[in-house]
């Protein structure tokens, strides 16, 4: 039995290469052959599977995180000579301590010193995974390090609200009533003051509004989660399998809308192929449910292969 394995990164926890490290061992367990295809859906962990799948390396740059300290970061030049910068490398909520949350200060500066280096290494095309941001700046901290018109801006979108709708995600971000007040009035009035206005285009709130900026500056927005499975030769993979894994962190609602693990089934159910999920927390309601097989809880690498020998056995 050929089982496709196309898990994301369990978020704070394991990176996608080993989760689908330890399904492949569950796999063996059971006897099945495995073909390993870790996903991403352009928020943190994006540019390493497109490495894992273009071929190329990491560059070392000094920037700074969403309050300005300055930090070492790394962005990845593909094979071809396009360059990925993660939002999450230097502007992310993961370089911030709880405490430190501050959702109207917080910059995407560092962001830009990213693509400006990439842009300095020669780069002619930037893809910028927009997922796990600390920020609601619509960019601007990011516009000021680099000229848009001076490359190929992508902006790898992990999700699709529009550009008001990042405010949706800013209370993670640490802001309150008042400071949601703050924000929106912000966003209202840049929709005014950018080169165009982003209004409610889809995917233009992804990255606390970056997407919406740097879209309005000239930047291209796609489905994150559709670019890097056409990037990994996922129908392709697909073709030849005999059901498929995925697996993320937590499984909600949100992971239907333009996640990875519901791009992963969206295909699986066209190909009519099981499709089985392993999870951190199964926190997914309602109808939803029915997009997988199964549903199965395991947090720790140990216990992912467990799991998958477990349903593979069945």
């Amino acid at each position: 039995m050929k089982i496709l394995l196309a898990p994301d990164k369990f978020k704070g926890t394991l990176g996608a290469d080993e989760v689908v490290s330890a399904m492949a061992e569950g796999a063996a367990a059971a006897g099945a052959e495995a073909d390993r295809c870790p996903v991403a859906d352009g928020g943190d962990g994006t540019a390493a599977v497109l490495l894992g799948a273009a071929g190329g390396e990491w560059r070392a740059a000094p920037a700074h995180d969403a309050l300005g300290r300055p930090i070492d970061c790394r962005w990845a030049l593909l094979a071809d000579g396009t360059a990925v910068v993660e939002v999450a490398e230097a502007s992310g909520l993961g370089r911030l301590d709880e405490h430190d949350r501050d959702p109207l200060g917080a910059s995407s500066a560092g962001t830009g010193e990213l693509v400006a280096a990439a842009l300095a290494a020669g780069a002619e095309r930037v893809l910028v995974a927009c997922g796990g941001s600390a920020t609601t700046d619509a960019g601007l901290g990011a516009l000021e390090h680099f000229d848009p018109a001076a490359a190929e801006i992508v902006c790898l979108c992990d999700v699709g609200d529009g550009f008001e709708g990042a405010l949706r995600y800013a209370p993670q971000k640490g802001a309150g009533p008042e400071q949601l007040e703050q924000l929106a009035d912000r966003l209202a009035r840049l929709r005014v003051e950018l080169p165009h206005d982003p209004g409610r285009l889809p995917f233009t709130g992804a990255a606390g509004g970056l997407a919406g900026g740097l879209w309005a500056h000239g930047a291209r927005l796609v489905p994150g989660s559709r670019f890097v499975l056409d990037a990994v030769g996922f129908d392709a993979r697909l073709a030849v399998a005999e059901a498929v894994l995925t697996g993320e962190g937590a499984i909600d609602a949100t992971s239907l809308a333009g996640k990875a693990v519901g791009e992963v089934a969206l295909r699986a159910r066209r190909a009519q192929l099981a499709c089985h999920v392993i999870v951190g927390r199964d926190e997914l309601e309602g109808s939803g449910r029915a997009r997988f097989a199964s549903i199965s809880v395991a947090g720790t690498s140990a216990a992912i292969a467990a799991a998958v020998a477990a349903l593979l056995r069945a």
